[in-house]
């Protein structure tokens, strides 16, 4: 069984035009298809929409308060096609409802005559991989629009001015009525003359054409802080595109990038390398020279260093970001040089080695000794 019409516009049968129009504005904003997604939306704001074509039209409604809905399913398919009237088109629903959140093309357009924000711009910059470590200046260089000097902006040959846009009366936009399924929309656009300024220029600006704005590309100097990584997102403000009409510049985002380093990977605040080592040091321990980020540093390779093994050499790493007192470490896997071949010398004294030790050698020789002692 259908529902009442007066039940789904939540009004009473003796409501008046006002009542009914207000009622219709309320739930259009919430369920048309358009702004809510959630599903049987589309199919409420039909049945809203069949019920406000009805109820809206006086004779309609008396044939619909008498007969109910049989007295006017004739004429559902021309209602479906109903001009709004004086709703002044259902656009000014959705205008007045997206505006509360800054959205509305008509709320947008009537504000294009005052100041406009420029653009943000996004640049990427590759870093070496000490340069992401340690941070410091780096200069760049960036394209960007900036106000044009010689009609400070406004896009008018110096000496002339702007005038009101003919087309559109200085609104900025136009206004086109299409038939729906769902009624008479009236749409809003940008004007196409004016481009939604409310202005033309009838003698252009010589220098920029026009348009108040320059592309120009200038160098500029930036601070990357220490332990920045990939995806670190930098914002020089004031750096994007210039604004119109007095706006505010954009600002510039610089999206880092670090290339990879033959001697060093990274994990977080620490730094990860390799070195490798001979059997003899593994052995018997020892102390060597490796790279780091500040240079060359001294390891202690204790007695008896297994292959896989991590040393750590701390507050080498990586500077925490914000906070570049504090550092991580530096992990060093340890590998072993075992070598294919030696000299007899060293094969007979490798050969004594293993006697003592009571091991026995198989016709590898020393080769089959040497990697029993490192699990070989």
């Amino acid at each position: 069984m259908a529902r009442d019409y007066y039940e789904i516009l939540g009004v009473s049968r003796d409501a008046d035009k006002e009542d009914v129009k207000q009622a219709f504005r309320r739930l259009a904003r919430k369920y048309h298809p358009d702004i809510n997604k959630e599903p049987g939306a589309e199919e409420r704001f039909k049945e809203i929409n069949r019920a406000y074509e009805v109820i809206s039209d006086p004779e309609m409604r008396a044939r619909y308060d008498r007969f109910g809905e049989a007295g006017v399913g004739s004429a559902a398919g021309a209602a479906g096609y109903q001009d709004f009237g004086d709703m002044g088109g259902i656009a000014d629903i959705f205008e007045s409802f997206f505006s509360g959140f800054g959205g509305a093309a008509a709320g947008q357009t009537r504000r294009r005559g005052g100041p406009v924000r420029g653009d943000d711009l996004r640049l990427d910059l590759k870093l070496d991989f000490r340069e992401a470590v340690f941070g410091g200046e780096k200069e760049i260089r960036i394209s960007h629009l900036e106000t044009c000097t010689n009609c400070t902006g406004s896009g008018a040959k110096p000496g002339t001015r702007p005038r009101t846009c003919t087309t559109c009366s200085g609104s900025g936009q136009v206004r086109r009525a299409t038939r729906t399924p769902f009624g008479s929309f009236t749409q809003v656009s940008v004007c196409p003359t004016c481009n939604g300024t409310g202005q033309m220029i009838e003698e252009k600006c010589e220098v920029c054409g026009g348009n108040g704005q320059r592309q120009e590309t200038k160098k500029l100097k930036i601070t990357i802080p220490a332990g920045v990584d990939n995806g670190t997102r930098l914002r020089v403000s004031g750096e994007g595109d210039a604004g119109q009409r007095g706006g505010p510049s954009g600002d510039l985002y610089v999206y880092l990038f670090i290339n990879d380093d033959p001697d060093f990977r990274r994990d977080g605040i620490n730094v990860l390398s390799d070195v490798k080592i001979s059997y003899l040091q593994a052995i018997l321990g020892s102390r060597i020279e490796v790279k780091t980020v500040d240079g060359e540093e001294e390891l202690m390779i204790p007695v008896g260093t297994q292959p896989g093994t991590v040393l750590t050499l701390e507050n080498k790493g990586v500077p925490k970001l914000g906070n570049p007192v504090s550092r991580g470490d530096h992990l060093i896997t340890v590998s072993v040089d075992i070598p294919s071949r030696i000299s007899q010398e060293e094969r007979e004294l490798l050969e004594k080695l293993a006697k003592i030790r009571g091991d026995r050698v198989g016709k590898s020789g020393v080769e089959g000794f040497i990697g029993k002692i490192f699990g070989g």
